[in-house]
C-alpha cells in the first residue's frame, strides 16, 4: 500500500480565525499549506499547547494523536481543513481532553463528507484480485453468498508486497470503509496456506462493513461486541486461529 501523502505543520498557541465551512480538495501545495497552517494555529489557541499537525489522504484513520511533554501530535484527514468551527473546537476538546461528546461531533462531521472524499476507483480489475495461487474474487463472491446473502458491496485486491525488513507483527486483511475495499496480504497467496485460511480472513474483512467500529467510552471499539460474536459463528474460526498461531512465524517471514 502506498504510504499516505501528508503535509506538517508545528503552531504555538496563537489565536486565529476558523476555516470556512466547505470542504473541497485544496488545489495545490500551497494552498494546503495555508490551511494547515490556520487549522494548526485554531487548535493551539484553543488547547493553549504546541501543536505539530499533520495533514494526511488516509481514508481509514481520520483522525489520531500523541501527547507527549507539552506537545500535541494531530494527524488529520484533509477534509478537516474546511471543517467548521464547531469541528475545530471538538477536535480540540477531543484530543486534549478525550471528551466524548466531541468525538461524536467528529464522527458526524466525517459521515457528512463521505462523499466528497476523495476515493480510489471502485471499480475491480481482475488482475488484482487474482493470484497465483488464490482468485480473491472468487473467494469473496463464495462468502459472500454463503454468510452474507450477497449484501457485501466490495472491491476486493491483493495488497502490495512489503519491504523485505523484518516486522513483529503482519496485518493480513484491512478494510477499508471509506472506500469499500478489502486488501489481503500477499504472503497467503501461497501453496501451503490453506483455502480455509483464506476465507477466513476475507470473511473477517468483510464482517467490518456489517458490523463498523463503535466509540466507547474509552475510545474506538474496532471490534465490537456483534462483530465477535458473528465471527466466532464462522465454521472455520477455531481451525483459522489455531493455523495462524503455528504458522505465524512463517507469515511474519515473507
Amino acid at each position: 500500500m502506498n504510504a499516505p501523502q501528508q503535509l506538517e505543520m508545528f503552531a504555538a498557541p496563537l489565536r486565529a480565525e476558523p476555516p470556512a465551512p466547505v470542504f473541497t480538495v485544496p488545489a495545490n501545495r500551497e494552498e494546503r499549506l495555508l490551511k494547515a497552517d490556520v487549522l494548526a494555529r485554531a487548535l493551539a489557541g484553543q488547547l493553549k499547547a504546541q501543536v505539530r499537525l499533520s495533514i494526511t489522504d488516509n481514508r481509514s484513520t481520520m483522525v489520531s494523536f500523541r501527547r507527549r511533554a507539552g506537545l500535541l501530535s494531530m494527524r488529520l484527514h484533509h477534509m478537516f481543513l474546511d471543517a467548521p468551527e464547531n469541528v475545530v473546537t471538538a477536535l480540540a476538546e477531543y484530543a486534549g481532553h478525550n471528551n466524548v461528546s466531541s468525538g461524536k461531533v467528529i464522527d458526524r462531521y466525517v459521515q457528512s463528507q463521505r462523499a466528497v472524499i476523495r476515493q480510489r476507483a471502485r471499480v475491480a480489475r481482475p488482475g488484482l484480485s487474482r493470484g497465483r495461487c488464490f482468485d480473491l474474487q472468487e473467494l469473496f463472491d463464495t462468502v459472500n453468498a454463503a454468510y452474507f446473502d450477497g449484501q457485501v458491496a466490495a472491491v476486493i485486491s491483493w495488497g502490495k508486497r512489503p519491504s523485505k525488513r523484518r516486522r513483529k507483527s503482519i496485518r493480513l486483511g484491512v478494510y477499508d470503509h471509506a472506500t469499500r475495499e478489502i486488501r489481503i496480504h500477499p504472503a497467503l497467496d501461497r501453496p501451503e496456506v490453506p483455502r480455509f485460511f483464506v476465507e477466513y480472513i476475507v470473511f473477517h474483512e468483510m464482517l467490518h462493513q456489517r458490523f463498523p467500529g463503535t466509540r466507547g467510552a474509552r475510545g474506538h471499539v474496532h471490534h465490537p461486541q456483534a462483530f465477535r460474536e458473528r465471527e466466532r459463528a464462522y465454521p472455520h474460526y477455531a481451525a483459522a486461529l489455531k493455523w495462524e498461531k503455528q504458522h505465524l512465524k512463517s507469515l511474519l517471514a515473507r
